[in-house]
């Protein structure tokens, strides 16, 4: 088995092990993301099959708004509940304490929004995301206003961050996000005080959010090959 099907076999396994989770009549957050995608097309299924039934999904992205609907499982929106009773989504880094550096997707501030009010979120990882210190591995995202690029850049510098703007894959120009921002891609020596960061990085202005998430997180599910078994093991 090659490393790339072996991380999409262990995708699948701990996406659809989430999806498990969800109860008839929960309001489910929708992460973006590979591994999410397994989530959600589980849902679709426990729905057809009716194993659960009047869950509706509040999506943190474009893209889980097209799955869902692929999938068929009905969204809604935050102006439409009250309160979210799971939601699920991935991570590209994961430490001990189980904060995380999202935003791969450039969805981390829908994100942030849908996970941190959710009553309980669940992050869903291969057993690559998960790392001793966050930013050893991944680059921070950082959302911000296009007219504020060059500030922000030399904020984060001071911060002692290589800052660089993302750029679109088979397409010229920047990423541009769903709230139709920029995204730098900020380069840390790993990163001592995750708290304290993310709140100085959010009080530049021209940023809109970035990819901490602290003390968010209540329950993680790491995909992981033991021996020749394939397992979802819970930190």
């Amino acid at each position: 088995m090659t490393t790339t099907d072996l991380t999409k076999q262990l995708k699948q396994l701990v996406g659809e092990t989430a999806a498990q989770r969800v109860q008839s009549g929960m309001v489910v957050g929708l992460g973006t993301g590979s591994t999410t995608a397994f989530a959600i097309a589980k849902l679709g299924e426990r729905l057809k099959t009716g194993e659960i039934k009047d869950i509706v999904g509040i999506p943190t992205s474009f893209q889980a708004s097209v799955l869902a609907k692929k999938y068929g499982v009905p969204l809604t929106t935050l102006d439409e509940v009250s309160k979210i009773d799971l939601a699920i989504d991935g991570a590209d880094e994961v430490d001990s304490q189980k904060n995380l550096i999202k935003g791969g997707g450039a969805a981390h501030t829908r994100e942030k929004v849908v996970d941190s009010l959710a009553e309980v979120f669940i992050v869903v990882v291969d057993q690559s995301k998960l790392v001793t210190k966050l930013g050893t591995t991944f680059p921070l995202p950082v959302e911000v206003l296009p007219m504020a690029i060059a500030p922000v850049s030399r904020a984060l510098s001071a911060l002692g961050g290589k800052p660089e703007l993302r750029m679109g894959v088979k397409k010229d120009g920047p990423v541009i996000t769903d709230q139709g921002n920029m995204v730098l891609d900020v380069t840390f020596a790993g990163i001592d005080d995750p708290k304290t960061l993310e709140m100085q990085i959010n009080n530049i202005p021209g940023v809109l959010e970035n990819g901490l998430f602290v003390g968010i997180t209540d329950v993680v599910l790491v995909g992981e090959q033991q021996g020749e078994a394939l397992v979802v093991r819970e930190l």
